[in-house]
Parts: C-alpha cells; structure tokens; sequence
C-alpha cells in the first residue's frame, strides 16, 4: 500500500492586519445620516471610524423586502454621489445598493456587528468600548463622537400579557408566511396600512386595530383611500377606538366601544412605532427635553451639552420621530464637519 506523502507545510492561514483603534472621530451608527457625517468629517481631512451593532444601514435592510420610498432618489443622495434609479421613487434594494457603493467610493472605515457597551473620558480624549457578535471587546480612543444610531430597532411596546410570544412581531417584511392565517394589525399609521393592504391582497385574513377613531392624518395619500376602501369593503376587519388587552397563542382580546371581544388569532404585527435608545443617550451623559426627550444640543453644530459627543439624525428629534427623515438628517453631517474643522484644527 503506497505511503501517503505529507506536505512539508501546510498552507499558511490568511490573517488580517489589526484594526486601527485611534480616529479624530468615531461615528456611532452606520446608517444613511451616520455615513453622511463620515463623509462630510473625512472630506474635513480627520481620520473616521464608524461602529454600528448591526450590518451596514441596518434600518433600512430591516425595512419590509418590497418597499418603496416615499421620496425621490435624489433626497436620499449623501456625498455629493448621483443616486440613480429607473423609477420615479426607489425600493429598498436600490437604496441598500446605493448606499452601500458610496461606502465604497468613500473607503469609509466601518465596523460592523459591534456594539458600543461605554463611552468614557472626556473632549479630545475619549474612550469607546465595543463587543463583537463573538463576544470579542475592543477599545477605541477618538478625540470627538458623533451619535446617529436612529430609532427603527427600538420599538413602541404594547405592554400587554402575551407580547413576548413568538407569533407577535413589530416589524414587516413579506406576506407568504400569513397566507390563509387570521393576522392581526396594530397601528394606524403607514406601516400599518402597508402592511395590512400587502397582507390582505396575499391571502391572509386581517384585523386591524387602532386607538384613534380612524386611519392617522400620517397616511399617505394613495395610500389612504385604498386602505379606507377595503375597510369599506369589508375586505379587512377594522376595530377603531379599540385597544389589544391580551395576546394568547391561539386568540386575541380586544377593548373596543362595544365591549371585550375575543379573536382568533395566528399572528400579531405591533406596529406601534418605535424611538430611540434613551437609555444611551443618558448614559453617555447627553441630557434629554422633559416632554419630547430631545437631546440638549446647540442647534446650529450639534454639538450636544457634553462637550465633543455630537448628535446627528432622527435621535435629534427625540420622541417627535416623525420630523427628521433621510431627507433631512443627512446634512447634519456638514453642520457637525464644519464645526469639527474649527474645534480639531484649533487643537491640532
């Protein structure tokens, strides 16, 4: 029986290079208005690091499969790179593609799937801790932070017995699984509607419930009259004025006008809306408003009331997360470089 031979050495693993752990800058959030501040910090000439605990706008691909935007794709353009789209408004996989060929253009350096445990120190000399989906913890030392880490993974609980089951969801994302399933709605806003209309026309059987006494004023325009319509129609269940007050594996309970009434029920969509992590925010020392839980910062830099920690995006808002969108955030990136340049350059 012939020897089998042995290599004299096996082929050498590939490592990486270790990271880089210093920066100018460290950006918390990689989404449209975290990448925009990125951006804008590095055309300043500072070295930039952006951390998000998820993949690369991570809201956006948790955003339901089909979705199209309710604007056009030039109002979703950062850093001056032309966003082309064959259509009048673009869908979620353009936008994923588009922003993710702009992080490319840029060579911004993002680190994903870490998430941010501690900011600690103090202006020009800040320490930020980070852990890794194995666990893995990194520190990083920067001279300013930018905060954009958005609202959408956060969501607006209902607080009711039975939410923690598997059959309650607070995000959409495609029909196929609900067909021929009794699935309930929570919400009167757009993805409420969305989802409901989406749901009904692949063949789930729908309930929608919510608090107020009909569709939100919020809903857009053409999509409004079709989810009024099929109210209408009977084609979707509505309850307005009406409440969930239990949430069982086979049923629902239900406070409405007339009384208690129980459902059957295979799935729940909460879309309730969601906020952002306060928690965070508080934690890193940022004060909140008392009504809106708006960040204390100057209006103009951005700069919040701890001197080198930035805020950028929807967070800005607070609870009022209906004000800031892509449209809008994504040039909060040039209001914060700007004073970036005047603040690092002064230092240097």
């Amino acid at each position: 029986m012939p020897i089998k031979q042995i290599p004299d050495a096996l082929p050498k693993v590939q490592l990486k290079s270790p990271p880089e752990m210093r920066a100018d800058v460290i950006v918390i959030g990689a989404g449209p208005t975290g990448l925009a501040c990125a951006i804008e910090a590095q055309k300043a000439g500072f070295k930039v690091i952006s951390i998000d605990k998820g993949c690369l706008v991570n809201s956006l691909f948790n955003y339901p499969a089909n979705m199209i935007f309710f604007t056009t794709p030039e109002l979703l353009e950062i850093g001056d790179i032309p966003f082309s789209s064959a259509n009048p408004k673009p869908n979620r996989l353009e936008a994923l593609e588009y922003y993710r060929k702009v992080t490319e253009h840029y060579k911004l350096d993002v680190r994903q799937y870490q998430r941010v445990e501690t900011i600690t120190g103090g202006d020009n000399n800040f320490h930020v801790t980070t852990c890794d989906r194995l666990g893995s913890v990194y520190d990083y030392t920067c001279r300013k932070v930018i905060v954009s880490t958005g609202y959408y993974d956060r969501a607006n609980l209902l607080r009711v017995p039975g939410e923690d089951l598997p059959k309650v969801l607070h995000y959409y994302r495609e029909p196929h699984p609900y067909f021929d399933n009794d699935v309930l709605v929570v919400g009167g806003k757009n993805s409420a509607a969305i989802s409901a209309l989406d749901l009904w026309r692949h063949g789930a059987r729908v309930t929608l419930v919510h608090r107020g006494p009909k569709m939100h004023s919020h809903v857009k325009y053409w999509i409004l009259p079709d989810i009024e319509n099929r109210i209408k129609a009977g084609e979707i269940t509505a309850y307005f004025n009406s409440t969930v007050q239990e949430i069982a594996p086979d049923h629902v309970v239900l406070k409405t006008p007339e009384g208690e009434i129980t459902l059957h029920n295979d799935f729940v969509f909460a879309l309730t809306g969601y906020h952002p992590d306060y928690d965070f925010l508080t934690a890193t020392g940022i004060e909140l408003s008392a009504e809106q839980c708006r960040p204390v910062c100057d209006p103009i830099t951005l700069e919040s009331n701890v001197p080198g920690v930035y805020v950028a995006g929807v967070i800005v808002a607070g609870s009022r997360t209906n004000e800031i969108f892509i449209e809008n955030g994504r040039f909060h990136g040039q209001q914060i470089a700007t004073h970036l340049q005047q603040k690092l350059n002064s230092t240097a």
